[in-house]
């Protein structure tokens, strides 16, 4: 299967599984803010992966390489788990409290969240355009270097850092307060993850150590 292919069953498996775990527990398609967020969420990803298949064609690769069964380290087998629970968890509650108006979200903090995700596509598609070595994987590929400049002169996991503003900006964009319960669990595997990754980079990938002590915070300035 070559990698075009790949790419294109990989975005509808994932626009399957999303439209399931949110209409499904709405009861209904009549949900403006889930159509609203599918369509930002889903032209970011189309963007990026236009851009990554015609320039780097090696990154697309390891990117489609993702989930609990493609990691190596026992840890992130687990991490990788987890994450899966809260991510579709997200939509799931999202999907309930739209049927059951459990959730009272205005309109301009809908508005403001869904302005929030296009930023957070945006910066997406920054991180990939600024690291060639960004596999879905822990892994250090062959040749692989450190990158320290751009966002990652700011933090060192900056597409992590833009993950979290994905988990904070999709329960609101979706009009639900309660989905926000699912933050903790992302954050805790954000946490665990960058802690994880940094034991196998500091041990293998040359210059990391030095790194990590330029650039003190791992996701979010004076904080961690």
């Amino acid at each position: 299967m070559n990698l075009a292919t790949k790419s294109v069953l990989g975005f509808l498996n994932l626009a399957l599984m999303m439209c399931l775990a949110i209409f499904l527990p709405a009861g209904t398609i009549r949900y403006n803010q889930a159509w609203y967020y599918l369509f930002i969420f889903f032209a970011g990803i189309i963007v990026i992966t236009i851009y990554i298949f015609i320039n780097d064609k090696r990154l697309l690769q390891s990117r489609l390489k993702a989930g609990a069964t493609a990691e190596k380290r026992p840890l992130q087998k687990w991490v990788q788990g987890l994450a899966s629970v809260g991510f579709i968890g997200l939509y799931v509650v999202s999907g309930f409290d739209h049927r059951y108006q459990w959730s009272h979200v205005p309109s301009s903090l809908v508005i403001t969240s869904d302005i929030l995700l296009v930023f957070t596509m945006l910066f997406f598609f920054i991180v990939f355009k600024k690291n060639s070595y960004l596999s879905a994987t822990v892994e250090v590929q062959q040749d692989q270097t450190v990158v320290d400049d751009g966002p990652y002169s700011i933090v060192r996991h900056p597409m992590y850092s833009t993950a979290l503003l994905l988990f904070i900006a999709s329960p609101l964009a979706l009009g639900s307060y309660w989905a926000l319960l699912t933050l903790p669990v992302m954050v805790l595997v954000l946490a665990l993850r960058c802690l994880d990754e940094e034991k196998a980079l500091k041990k293998d990938l040359p210059g990391y150590g030095d790194y990590c002590k330029r650039v003190k915070y791992r996701l979010i300035p004076f904080v961690f």
